[in-house]
């Protein structure tokens, strides 16, 4: 299992590991996590979600692997990040953003606003 979870997190630049799917998120913690994503602007490209709530032996995994005891779970470019309060407090500062810029996992800006990751409360616009 950890050699899976080394590679799913080599899988993408922004990878979580969360309870439901990035559309249908099954927890508020998964849901909030995955809306600061979307609002920070990570490219959708450049993002990948694992579903723990599929895999016990992953969700068990994961806590592992880290050592951090919650799901979700941030990894950008192979570097765990934290939970979702690592994550709200860096948004909060201003902090993550600047990070997910430096690390290049950003909507370019001429296409910036196209798309973003999906939330389960924010619905894409028809045009």
């Amino acid at each position: 299992m950890q050699s899976a979870i080394k590679e799913a997190i080599s899988s993408s630049p922004v990878v979580l590991f969360m309870k439901g799917t990035p559309e249908f998120p099954q927890c508020g913690f998964s849901r909030a996590t995955i809306q600061t994503l979307g609002q920070q602007g990570v490219d959708p490209s450049k993002f990948a979600a694992y579903n723990v709530l599929e895999d016990a032996e992953l969700r068990d995994g994961i806590k592992e692997f880290s050592s951090w005891p919650t799901i979700p779970q941030l990894y950008v470019n192979g570097e765990f990040v934290g939970g979702c309060d690592i994550v709200m407090s860096m948004a909060q500062s201003g902090e993550l953003a600047e990070f997910l810029e430096k690390e290049g996992t950003l909507i370019p800006e001429e296409t910036e606003g196209e798309a973003v990751v999906e939330s389960a409360d924010v619905k894409p616009k028809r045009e």
